[in-house]
């Protein structure tokens, strides 16, 4: 690490745990591709010292700060200024830090999007149903109507969580209301049928599907809901195709795996913390490829 000097800036991500995180060695080849004077590094943060993390970031003052579970919402409570979608959502996952303000971000949307947009898919004036309601999903969601989507159908367990779905999607119809936002019981697998039959683009942003414990299970029941004009995607990246997906390939729809996600998302913040675009092939080549 001869590129460190006594003017290097620091960047980091914070969230218990983070020790298999791929950001570090993703930020820190860009930085060095790039010739940017900085470098990124991972700190184990619990919930209750969030407050104390994000005071430190100013006293070293840090350029910026990625935000990983549980601390997005703990760390939103701390910020200055907060994006149209981290206003909407309550929670951040990039801080930047412009002379002592933060600024809190939330880039899981939006790197959700520009994934499909890699893929050749937009979201605007397109259809959408989506399983989940959890921190992705309403990411997604939220962005998704930022980003012009005509309807959004959620699909969520009838569980102790459920109002809050239904909270949020009444948050996205008042901050977005050209946008059609309904919210249905995951069980009820014909109104699900229905809806993804009328959608441009199905979307799982829950558990179901990763390994190990959920791969050979898939949140779409009824096969016959694929339809060859569907795009298909999936927030699960662990296995890469994953049944929905293998489901859906074999229906004839077009797929998206969830691995492009994770870097477009962390492209998004990359350009907030540098004002320079991440070199994403050359990463896509070494940290994402299949």
């Amino acid at each position: 690490m001869d590129r460190i000097s006594g003017h290097t800036g620091l960047l980091a991500l914070i969230g218990s745990p983070v020790g298999h995180s791929g950001s570090p060695a993703m930020y820190n080849y860009s930085f060095e591709k790039l010739g940017l004077d900085y470098v990124y590094v991972a700190f184990d943060v619990k919930e209750d010292k969030v407050p104390d993390a994000i005071q430190a970031m100013k006293t070293f003052n840090m350029r910026g700060c990625n935000v990983t579970m549980p601390d997005k919402i703990a760390a939103c409570k701390c910020m200055d200024e907060l994006s149209p979608a981290a206003k909407i959502i309550g929670a951040v996952n990039t801080i930047v830090n412009d002379n002592g303000k933060l600024t809190g971000h939330i880039t899981d949307g939006e790197g959700f999007n520009n994934n499909l947009r890699d893929h050749g898919v937009e979201v605007k004036g397109k259809k959408i149903s989506i399983a989940g309601g959890g921190g992705a999903a309403t990411a997604i969601q939220v962005q998704m109507a930022l980003d012009g989507a005509r309807e959004i159908s959620i699909f969520n367990v009838k569980d102790a969580f459920f109002d809050r779905v239904v909270e949020m999607a009444e948050k996205i119809r008042n901050a977005v209301p050209e946008c059609v936002v309904n919210v249905f019981d995951l069980a009820d697998t014909a109104k699900m049928t229905e809806e993804i039959l009328s959608s441009d683009i199905f979307v799982n942003a829950t558990i179901v599907g990763m390994k190990p414990n959920f791969e050979d299970q898939s949140v779409v029941k009824d096969l016959s809901a694929f339809h060859k004009d569907l795009v298909v995607a999936d927030t699960v990246y662990n296995p890469a195709e994953t049944k929905l997906l293998k489901d859906a390939k074999a229906a004839g729809c077009k797929t998206v795996n969830g691995k492009g996600m994770l870097l477009w998302q962390g492209v998004s913040a990359f350009k907030l913390y540098t004002g320079q675009d991440m070199p994403v092939e050359e990463v896509k080549e070494l940290f994402f490829k299949d």
